[in-house]
């Protein structure tokens, strides 16, 4: 498995809330080219990759992709922690605040759900990796 050493390789230190900056950057958790929709990509291709050396790369970058989104779920929950009713109301995080409080959530920043459908695995390694090439490219 891994060997996890239960610190961020950046740490994130936000000393300021910020929820509109929030409601902005967890798109890179839960959207569509977010780092969960990554992950999954990466970690779910690798079982039909026909080449090991690839599919020990898809593991490294599925398995890195995890780390990124730690990362993310760190930013949104230091720039929303501690907001006051008045703050949660003004810069609009209310809508997500009554779902899902201050926990992290994988949603867009238009507020739409995580879902499967955000990458591919389709068993064909030239597809895939096209499709790799393509969401990282979204992302850059």
């Amino acid at each position: 498995m891994w060997n996890y050493e239960k610190r961020l390789q950046y740490p994130v230190k936000i000393t300021q809330t910020n929820p509109k900056i929030a409601q902005v950057i967890i798109s890179q958790f839960g959207g569509p080219d977010g780092e969960l929709a990554a992950s999954m990509r990466y970690l779910s291709q690798r079982y039909t990759m026909p080449y090991a050396q690839v599919t020990g790369i898809l593991t490294d970058i599925g398995t890195e992709e995890l780390a990124h989104m730690e990362m993310i779920c760190a930013i949104v929950y230091q720039l929303t922690k501690d907001l006051s009713v008045e703050e949660i109301e003004k810069y609009g995080f209310d809508k997500y605040y009554v779902d899902h409080t201050l926990a992290l959530w994988p949603q867009s920043a238009g507020g739409t759900p995580w879902t499967a459908t955000y990458f591919q695995s389709k068993g064909d390694p030239i597809t895939d990796l096209h499709e790799d090439m393509a969401a990282d490219g979204a992302t850059a």
